[in-house]
């Protein structure tokens, strides 16, 4: 769930010059962009979105410390009071990505998560091709729900035991392709995982609350992108993308053979080591379970004529209620049930509840300020007018075929992710396309879904995900089989995302491609 803000990959003469880059366009973007004479706060909007974009991008100062410019810069530049624009910093989806991190946090504190993992992967089997499906579907389901760093590490650290059986049992050199697609597996699947739900990765709730920033009443015209909606379109994504990299990386890329199955008492061993389920592993358990299906079931899922009434519905207020509410709620659940001694001879427990005070300090503070600036970014695009004005200067896209729209925008997003932030440049991307689709008269999602997933879609590089990163400082694995295996499903991803976007997404999102809902018309003036 979530990608943490990785450690600048660039090298500091490349911070610097990031750095006074961005403040030589902002200077003359400011001093001499006339982009639109009748309102001169579309330019002044310009010169921050410009210096923004270009310290997002070069790592110039920390991501979070960019992030909070809009707080200094649109009242200084007229753009938006102090008052406006603090709080677009924080809003359901904020205490929505909060309340379902403390969950995670807990499944963590108690090993539900690796009592999970290995769970499924003894389940899945031991020979090579299996075992490298078991890691990665273990992967992908808990970075559905918990920061895809920590699944990484704690994948890498289980999968690392595997290998150095494997290659005391076979050698270094036969097992070099099973320790290869079992890393890459990893790596890969952790950031597949989190394409299934609106918590498993940031741009996606960055997607949810950019889009109702941008379209304000399309909440009223019941366009909302709910929980359970998003799964009906993310988790056949993330299943058809996890099936096509375990055929890449075991059949077409490094084929291992069946004589190097292992000794299932390996995965058994570290499952065992955990001792039986107790009760807090059980309570923060039924609390995760119970999370998830609030969350799915919150709002009517229709798709076509079939459709499942949500629970919210039932309750007298219940249109008050939001994914927030519930992930704020049942995390509220954890600091207050009791936790118990264990038994089995382990060391009693130190904490009075299943979450005590401790856990706010490991909270992703830096991910959440990242956030509320790509909030703030997206507000001041649309109260400067300069969204409308990028719109006109697009409005030729109009009658383009949508499968053309769709992957170019996965692709370029896709490759662009490889080297920066995709939090920072989905927040960046988004509001933009938002205008461009409106001024073109075409669905917003349309474009803003497929760039929302692409983000996370990023497999060629080290510095391209946490998880990349993760697996290859184990020193296991080549740039060069990162790079040839991450480029053959990079283009595989904008295939899937495009594809797969065009056959469920106007069913799910209540898209029709030839009709431009009012919400996102353009408004005149």
């Amino acid at each position: 769930m979530g990608e943490s803000l990785r450690k600048s990959h660039r090298s500091h003469p490349a911070r610097i010059v990031g750095f006074w880059a961005g403040i030589i366009a902002f200077a003359l973007t400011l001093t001499f962009g006339d982009i639109d004479p009748e309102h001169p706060e579309v330019s002044r909007m310009a010169a921050v979105a410009l210096l923004m974009a270009i310290w997002w991008i070069t790592d110039a100062i920390p991501l979070a410390a960019t992030a909070l410019l809009p707080l200094l810069l649109y009242p200084t530049l007229g753009i938006m009071t102090g008052k406006e624009t603090a709080p677009v910093y924080v809003n359901h989806i904020i205490f929505l990505f909060i309340g379902g991190f403390l969950i995670a946090l807990a499944m963590e504190r108690w090993n539900l998560h690796r009592r999970i993992a290995l769970t499924i992967i003894t389940f899945v089997g031991s020979r090579p091709s299996q075992l490298v499906l078991g890691f990665m579907i273990a992967t992908a389901f808990l970075s559905m729900w918990i920061s895809n760093t920590a699944t990484s590490i704690m994948m890498l650290a289980i999968s690392l035991a595997v290998i150095k059986q494997a290659e005391d049992a076979f050698g270094a050199g036969k097992t070099r392709n099973l320790s290869v697609a079992l890393l890459l597996g990893i790596a890969y699947s952790a950031s597949i995982g989190g394409l299934a739900t609106l918590v498993g990765t940031p741009p996606n709730l960055a997607l949810v609350r950019i889009f109702a920033l941008s379209f304000p009443e399309a909440e009223a015209a019941g366009s909302e992108i709910a929980f359970g909606q998003w799964m009906l379109f993310g988790v056949p994504l993330t299943l058809i993308m996890l099936a096509t990299t375990w055929l890449i990386l075991t059949r077409l890329l490094f084929r291992s053979g069946d004589e190097l199955t292992l000794d299932p008492g390996t995965i058994r061993k570290e499952r065992d080591q955990l001792g039986p389920m107790g009760y807090e592993e059980k309570m923060v358990a039924v609390i995760f379970a119970a999370t998830a299906l609030l969350w799915i079931f919150r709002k009517k899922l229709e798709v076509g004529s079939f459709v499942i009434p949500g629970w919210s519905s039932a309750l007298p207020f219940g249109k008050y209620i939001d994914d927030g509410t519930i992930a704020i709620g049942m995390a509220i659940l954890l600091f207050c049930i009791p936790s118990r001694n264990r038994d089995g001879g382990e060391k009693k427990s130190t904490h009075r509840n299943l979450l005590d005070t401790g856990v706010f300090a490991k909270l992703p503070w830096a991910i959440i300020l990242l956030f509320g600036g790509g909030f703030a970014l997206a507000s001041g695009f649309k109260n400067s007018g300069l969204s409308e004005w990028i719109g006109q200067h697009f409005a030729g896209l109009e009658g383009a075929p949508d499968w053309l729209l769709v992957g170019t925008v996965a692709g370029g997003i896709t490759f662009l992710t490889e080297l920066t932030s995709n939090t920072a440049t989905t927040e960046m991307i988004l509001p933009i396309l938002a205008s461009i689709a409106s001024a073109a008269k075409i669905h917003p999602l349309v474009l803003m879904i497929p760039a929302a997933v692409a983000a996370s879609c990023a497999f060629m590089m080290p510095v391209a995900t946490p998880p990349n990163a993760i697996v290859f400082a184990s020193g296991r694995i080549r740039i060069a089989d990162m790079a040839k295996a991450g480029f053959i499903i990079n283009l595989v991803s904008i295939l899937v995302i495009t594809g797969l976007f065009l056959l469920l997404g106007p069913a799910i999102f209540q898209i029709d491609p030839d009709i431009l809902p009012e919400w996102a018309a353009p408004k005149p003036g």
